[in-house]
């Protein structure tokens, strides 16, 4: 149950608490003061999409909280908990939009994501408005209702994660077989290209081995003559380096005779010396393997063109061309056992398709079943809604096979519509092409009263569902609204004095004018307020004597009748 609504900074509101009460909370204003920013502001705690539109001029950023009742809601607090959003009686949403684009998402405090937020507050508030006309005379949505009302989601559930996996196979084997049409050409070129890349013996890092050797070979001489010519001044030559040296060490070792504290170590002038060798023949072996080759040149820089067509043809490096050489393998692979998998997977939709017959049948069986009972209780809901003449039926149809099997889709091989007749004699035709906005009010109210067993939300709203009627007929929707908010929360804007009246609780929205600003104002009126705000809705501005009396009237009716 929804507790308390906080909103601040959202369109025409400032800032704004108000408390709701279980049963029959009624809500009502002249048009235009902001009745329908309530509901706006409940949307996005429903994961409703955000525009900074919708944010106060001159502000930064809007936040709309609430907080809800969760107890005897077992299940959901489990659910909530398992998301690791606590696990106490009240649940705390909070929504925050802001004109960068960078809205905030906290459930309990912690911060979430849209997802999660619909997911929680979805079994949280059922809101029924305008659009639910719109829905009403979708026949896609029709199906839905009545596997809503039936209690056959798990079903329905059940079939359509067949379905959707027979689909799978379907669109795999016919890829397979599209495949395999065309696989003795491909599989030539495909052996072609294995050939080429065979051929070519390729290994990785190749080519930048390749290209250090190629710049030597290209270097020869003038790397032999570096080298020999280092080797003759450090070894080679009369009065080298290591000469030089080895006369040095000398007068180093005469030092060391006479001031035995000179720090020079004898492991220290030996690794001069030691290390003057060891380059010396490094360079004198290294000028003896350079050699001029003009042919093994040749032999690299056609490797070198090789593997550059080899790069463009695929994926641009070495590691590309192997990598295509493992494609061109796998898809071989595949190619030769693609008439092996088709087999087994027709094998298995053959099974699949049995089955799913047999689900969809018994699915419809279902349906029609539980159709009956809908199209009994809507009918006797409509009596009821001064409708005594109306007729309501749930049509099947679907389409069949050239086999004449019915054709079965993701949700099963039904298709369903409402009809309806307002008057008796009347043909029965569909809801969409007949049924005037009045007349979709009480049959949306007459679904939402038959469903609200089937609803798990704990509150529903109604937004001005009371569109279209009037007088009497207002009279018995607002006995129904009681009757719906009878063990569960009823939110119901309206602007109808027969509705409100059998209310537990009235608010009204107000708008006024503060500091140059307009402002919308909510407040829960008292048994005065409420006597004013009744006949201002039964007589407009100018509120009479008889129209206050008319309203006593009203609201004393609206009490015995509740009883």
């Amino acid at each position: 149950m929804l507790v308390e609504l906080g909103i601040r900074n959202f369109a025409i509101i400032d800032e704004l608490k108000i408390s709701f009460g279980p049963g029959l909370n009624v809500i009502s204003g002249e048009t235009g003061a902001g009745k329908s920013i309530l509901i706006g502001a409940i949307g996005l705690l429903l994961g409703g999409r955000a525009s900074s539109e919708q944010i106060r001029s001159a502000e930064d950023s809007a936040v709309i909280d609430a907080l809800f009742d969760l107890s005897g809601e077992e299940k959901l607090k489990e659910r909530i908990s398992s998301l690791g959003y606590g696990d106490g009686d009240e649940l705390v949403l909070r929504r925050i939009i802001t004109r960068a684009g960078k809205g905030r998402v906290y459930i309990n405090g912690d911060l979430a994501n849209l997802g999660v937020l619909s997911a929680v507050s979805g079994a949280l508030v059922n809101i029924c408005s305008q659009h639910e006309h719109q829905v009403l005379l979708d026949p896609e949505s029709h199906l839905d209702i009545l596997d809503e009302s039936g209690g056959l989601r798990g079903l329905r559930s059940q079939y359509s994660e067949e379905y959707l996996r027979y689909m799978e196979l379907t669109h795999r084997a016919a890829d397979l077989s599209a495949a395999s049409r065309q696989g003795a050409q491909k599989e030539e070129f495909l052996r072609f290209q294995l050939r080429e890349l065979d051929n070519a013996g390729i290994r990785a890092g190749e080519d930048s081995e390749l290209l250090d050797e190629k710049n030597i070979l290209r270097n020869a001489g003038k790397l032999r003559e570096h080298a020999e010519r280092a080797f003759g001044m450090l070894y080679g030559r009369e009065r080298s380096v290591l000469q030089e040296i080895g006369s040095a060490v000398r007068d180093i070792r005469e030092i060391k005779k006479i001031d035995p504290g000179f720090a020079a170590s004898d492991q220290e002038i030996d690794s001069i010396v030691f290390g003057i060798e060891d380059l010396s023949r490094l360079l004198r072996d290294y000028a003896g393997r350079i050699a001029v080759n003009p042919a093994r040149l040749d032999e690299i820089e056609n490797r070198l063109e090789l593997l550059s067509r080899l790069k463009r043809k695929h994926g641009g490096t070495l590691e590309g061309v192997l990598k295509k050489r493992e494609e061109i393998l796998n898809e071989l692979d595949t190619l030769s056992s693609a008439d092996e998998e088709i087999g087994r997977i027709r094998a298995e939709m053959g099974g699949m398709e049995a089955d799913l017959r047999r689900k969809a049948e018994a699915l419809s069986s279902a349906r029609r079943e539980k159709a009956a009972i809908l199209k009994k209780a809507v009918q006797g809901e409509l009596r009821s809604l001064r409708m005594e003449q109306a007729a309501f039926d749930i049509v099947f149809s679907g389409a069949h096979t050239g086999e004449g099997m019915p054709e079965l889709n993701a949700r099963g091989c039904d298709t369903v519509e409402f009809y309806f007749s307002a008057n008796a004699g009347e043909q029965m035709k569909a809801l969409r092409r007949i049924a005037s906005g009045g007349e979709l009010s009480r049959i949306v109210l007459a679904l939402k009263k038959v469903l609200a067993g089937a609803d798990s939300a704990g509150t529903l709203i109604f937004d001005e569902v009371d569109s279209g009627i009037g007088g009497a007929v207002a009279e018995v929707v607002g006995e129904k609204l009681r009757d719906v908010a009878k063990g569960r929360q009823v939110l119901c804007i309206t602007h109808l004095p027969q509705i409100a009246s059998f209310a537990e609780r009235h608010y009204l929205v107000t708008k006024e004018t503060t500091s140059g600003r307009t402002v919308s104002r909510v407040r829960t009126l008292d048994g005065r307020e409420r006597l004013e705000e009744i006949a201002r809705m039964l007589g407009g501005v100018d509120i009479t004597g008889e129209t206050r009396a008319h309203a006593k009237e009203v609201l004393k009716k609206a009490r015995r009748d509740g009883r």
